[in-house]
């Protein structure tokens, strides 16, 4: 029986093998694959509530920056499976120009290195033509408005736009 629930357990975890996480389960190590979401976002309520949503309901990993140059080698790096992009970021300097959400998109969208890389939108402007608006000017993947008000699918959002595992 516990041989059997051993191999159960085994096939199971190799399933989900590739994870960033290391872990030991009755002497069976490996390693999970989890998604990682960076949070590109100045108001720092705003990145912990994103934070607490995507970990607890989303079973996601998150990184949280609102340093440019920090987007930027992370992106590059390949450590993120995708950006959550405020587009009003009210401190954000690069090469010593205010950029914002929209500009760091449009710089990841045109570098060969992070041009797949999906990014989303996140913003409290939601007038009528806004998302059409900024995501043709921005290149970006996806849109959603704050507040997040709906829980799920603000994950299930996000969850779409993940590239998938190759299995």
């Amino acid at each position: 029986m516990e041989n059997s629930a051993h191999n159960c357990l085994k096939s199971v975890v190799e399933r989900v093998a590739k994870m960033r996480l290391d872990f030991k389960i009755w002497g069976i190590q490996t390693q999970i694959l989890m998604k990682t979401v960076l949070i590109v976002e100045d108001d720092l309520v705003n990145a912990r509530v994103f934070s607490k949503i995507l970990t607890k309901r989303g079973g996601l990993d998150v990184k949280h920056t609102e340093n440019v140059e920090e987007v930027m080698k992370i992106a590059q790096a390949g450590e993120a499976d995708i950006i959550l992009m405020d587009v009003s970021l009210s401190h954000s300097v690069y090469q010593g120009k205010s950029v914002d959400g929209i500009k760091i998109t449009q710089m990841l969208k045109s570098d060969p290195e992070t041009a797949a890389l999906p990014i989303i939108l996140v913003t409290a402007h939601a007038m009528e033509g806004d998302r059409e608006n900024f995501l043709k000017q921005s290149g970006a993947d996806g849109y959603i408005s704050k507040p997040v008000v709906d829980h799920q699918q603000f994950v299930d959002q996000i969850l779409a736009l993940l590239p998938k595992s190759s299995e």
